[in-house]
């Protein structure tokens, strides 16, 4: 599967699913959204077998993307998950931050684990190529593609007008051609950045319909907690809204979970309209600081909920929700990148 594809899958409902295998990484790159430590937490191996086992071929997702910390630091556990994951029909991807590429090849044990998926996705920006050397990073996409893997990379810079993406796209582009689709986006204040990096975007008050596709696919978070929603914040933060999480891997399968996603009023309607339209026109109005800090309050605001059980409990917001759904992933990959990434770069990730 490859990027471009992936990324077109991104705002279809239960397409995918996000698995965290770990939050242990053994960088310690400034910018982390997950603030990443060797000790940090990880979900018990069992509990991940079980419910990659519930997937079926009826109601699988199309892609399942494994990532972390750093998911080769559980090169075993990626390998098996992986084959289950293809077993059930859905394509396995792995998002890694290439600690093994620092000298040589990759250990059998961690080949073993990238040849397991379909697609391979490597971090790579200023703060990683200070302990992860690009050259091998490129050696282990030259191997990858000579194996018949689908490859990217996920870079990431200050800004559209960071010199180092201009650099490093061009490096890229000029040594693999369009074998190596890019996904492009600029540095959030969270994780560890938030120390350092004030937001440069101005709080979205647009209260136009603004459907939001990170409501697409479940995550399962370090703890265990299956999300509705990709936002690191979410992720890290408990309690977390209720509208927002789906379940746990101590109780919930994934026809459970899946059930929830899709069937969800209040998802259903922040899929496709926002959540800050859902606000001004189905509840109370009140204030909020952005679009996202809008979605995380709507929990609290009873007559949005009540109101979007109403709008959307029943076929016309199944519908609704897929119509939409689908008319983003017809828009393309560079489209949706637009929106939540480098504009200027967007175009790479179908090159």
């Amino acid at each position: 599967m490859d990027l471009a594809t992936l990324m077109g899958l991104r705002p279809l409902a239960a397409a995918g699913l996000l698995v965290t295998l770990t939050r242990r990484c053994p960088l310690s790159c400034a910018h982390c959204s997950t603030a990443s430590t060797m000790d940090a937490e990880q979900v018990d191996a069992d509990r991940l077998r079980r419910f990659v086992a519930s997937l079926s071929s009826d109601t699988a997702p199309q892609v399942v993307l494994y990532t972390g910390g750093e998911p080769l630091l559980r090169p075993e556990l990626l390998a098996e998950l992986a084959s289950s994951t293809r077993a059930a029909g859905s394509a396995p991807a792995v998002l890694t931050g290439g600690f093994f590429a620092r000298g040589g090849p990759p250990p059998d044990r961690i080949w073993r684990a990238l040849l397991a998926c379909d697609h391979v996705s490597f971090s790579l920006d200023a703060f990683h190529e200070r302990e992860v050397p690009r050259a091998g990073v490129f050696d282990c996409l030259r191997a990858l593609l000579d194996a018949g893997r689908d490859v990217s990379l996920h870079v990431v810079g200050h800004e559209s007008g960071d010199e180092y993406l201009a650099e490093v796209t061009s490096d890229v582009s000029g040594t693999f051609g369009t074998r190596v689709p890019m996904l492009v986006s600029e540095i959030r204040p969270v994780g560890r950045a938030a120390s350092w990096l004030n937001s440069r975007q101005p709080a979205v008050l647009d209260a136009r319909p603004r459907p939001c596709s990170l409501a697409a696919w479940p995550v399962i978070a370090f703890d265990g907690t299956v999300l509705a929603c990709c936002n690191q914040r979410v992720v890290d933060t408990r309690p977390v809204p209720e509208h927002l999480r789906l379940g746990h891997l101590d109780t919930d399968d994934w026809p459970a979970i899946r059930h929830r996603l899709t069937h969800s009023p209040v998802l259903r309607m922040i899929r496709t309209t926002g959540p800050l339209h859902l606000q001004a026109k189905l509840g109370s109005g009140a204030g909020c600081a952005g679009y996202c800090q809008s979605c995380r309050a709507l929990s609290q605001d009873p007559a949005v909920l009540a109101a979007a059980a109403c709008a959307a409990a029943g076929p016309v917001g199944e519908l609704l929700d897929r119509e939409v759904g689908l008319m983003q992933h017809r828009a393309g990959a560079a489209s949706l990148v637009k929106r939540y990434g480098s504009s200027r770069y967007a175009d790479l990730v179908a090159p």
